[in-house]
């Protein structure tokens, strides 16, 4: 019969083996978990021997997991997060909520609508710590070892549950520097971006990002080669190669906005900005840990007190 020792090991090992799946490589996980490569190999050989069965297929350039693996995979994932849940929750009083906030989110909520939540919600939890992944990717928030995620309208596993989180619609708009649009003209129709310089933002994926504007029933999208493209993660850069004249960029109009106030930037195709649903929060209906149910509560509130504050506004409007 296996002692305590080496069931805690074993639980150390299946994390290991977990995480080397998620991030699709040992090199990956080992930044995850801060172990060196070369650990994170020796304690999946450990884990395989333990079983008598290979678990991974190792090339030079990927891990897929071998049929018991993904079958490993797909039982003891949920278990591993119901155990994370259940030592955050051993770790909270009903007083006092402690533990780790682990959360999976899109770049783009990082510049102006994540960091104010996250800093009330510490102000009201002093006694919780927060770990925040960034990943384009639409991911398993459970395999990745989380308890919730914030995306922009993907499709959702059936199983979870998604509230809004930050504003509840917002634009993509399009700009350009004034210098630039002196010499080269304002475009007229989205279509006239073709024989313009455009600066192009890429996900992580390697896909551009989609440029499609949208004006009354018509919809139109284009794809202009762009002279000047970067990482989604480089997005405040291109903003700046916007300003210093580079061409016309599209993306959030929140991030544009002080910029088009300050006269930096000015509006391109403005009758074309499409609106669209902001940013939800995603959580599995089954785990939740005392710190998640705690975030989802501020988020909730958060969301009654914009809808509230619209609708004064609305009222005074038709006093």
């Amino acid at each position: 019969m296996p002692n305590n020792h080496d069931v805690d090991s074993n639980l150390d090992l299946l994390s290991v083996f977990l995480t080397v799946l998620d991030t699709g490589g040992f090199r990956a996980a080992a930044q995850r978990l801060r172990l060196s490569p070369s650990t994170v190999s020796e304690r999946i050989a450990q884990l395989e021997a333990q079983l008598g069965v290979p678990l991974l297929i190792r090339t030079t350039r990927s891990v897929t997991p071998t049929e018991t693996g993904r079958t490993l995979a797909t039982r003891i994932a949920p278990l591993m997060a119901e155990t994370r849940a259940a030592l955050r929750d051993a770790a909270s009083s009903q007083s006092v909520v402690r533990g780790l906030l682990k959360i999976n989110v899109t770049g783009a909520v990082m510049v102006d609508i994540l960091p104010p939540i996250i800093d009330r919600f510490m102000e009201a939890h002093p006694q919780v710590r927060v770990e925040i992944m960034v990943d384009d990717r639409l991911v398993d928030i459970v395999a990745a070892g989380c308890d919730a995620g914030i995306r922009y309208g993907e499709h959702l596993a059936q199983d979870a549950i998604a509230v809004p989180i930050g504003p509840r619609y917002q634009r993509i708009a399009w700009a350009a520097a004034p210098g630039y649009l002196a010499a080269r003209g304002a475009p007229r129709h989205p279509n006239d971006l073709l024989n313009h310089e455009c600066i192009r933002l890429r996900f992580s994926s390697s896909a551009l990002v989609e440029w499609i504007f949208e004006r009354g029933e018509e919809t139109v999208r284009v794809d202009p080669p762009g002279r000047l493209i970067v990482g989604v993660d480089g997005a405040s850069a291109a903003i700046g190669f916007a300003r210093d004249g580079r061409g016309v960029i599209g993306t959030f109009e929140n991030w544009l906005t002080p910029y088009l106030e300050s006269g930096e930037l000015h509006p391109v195709l403005h009758d074309w900005w499409r609106t669209f649903e902001g940013p939800q929060l995603y959580f599995s209906s089954r785990f939740k840990s005392a710190p998640l149910r705690a975030f989802i509560e501020l988020v909730k509130e958060e969301q009654n007190a914009t809808r509230g504050s619209l609708a004064a506004a609305d009222s005074a409007k038709i006093a």
